[in-house]
């Protein structure tokens, strides 16, 4: 093989090399809260947050009761123009529930949050009015976040036998 055609192959595979090595991973990506949630969850809808309510219609159970691996859906508001979706890891009481989800907040762009509390503070205790902790602020904040409820995953549990997980057990 000729000098040439070996160093233009050494040359591409260098090349290669480094651009595969310098990909960012899974983990680094910047991440909206749509595909992190699909990501993470059994609930296959389309659409913006937003829009999930009502595309998850006739697919996945839905309703007012968390549940974990459930998908809260945030209404869109002003400041949010595609709503937003959250996973649910834990039930903590009929009030609270700890979710994962992306993109929340200033300074957290494309970041993936876990560990996250939710407090219900609708008048009915039916969580369609939310607080998020915000941890910059160390805080629930006074804002209030409008949400539709929670679609379950066909594997879950029904909203009418959505179990609550107290602490420590």
């Amino acid at each position: 093989m000729p000098k040439t055609i070996s160093r233009w192959i050494l040359t591409v595979c260098l090349l290669v090399g480094a651009t595969v090595a310098s990909a960012p991973s899974a983990e680094a990506a910047a991440w909206s809260c749509v595909p992190y949630a699909r990501s993470v969850s059994d609930i296959e809808v389309s659409g913006d947050a937003w829009q999930w309510w009502q595309n998850a219609s006739g697919i996945y159970n839905k309703g007012q009761r968390p549940a974990p691996g459930s998908v809260l859906v945030f209404k869109k508001t002003r400041s949010m123009s595609r709503g937003h979706v959250a996973v649910v890891r834990q039930v903590v009481s009929n009030r609270k529930i700890i979710v994962d989800h992306a993109n929340w907040g200033m300074g957290r762009r494309g970041k993936v949050d876990t560990g996250v509390g939710i407090i219900d503070v609708s008048p009915n205790n039916d969580w369609t009015e939310t607080r998020v902790w915000y941890s910059p602020i160390g805080d629930y904040g006074n804002t209030t976040y409008p949400t539709n409820g929670f679609i379950y995953p066909k594997r879950s549990p029904s909203a009418a036998t959505a179990r609550i997980v107290r602490p420590g057990g």
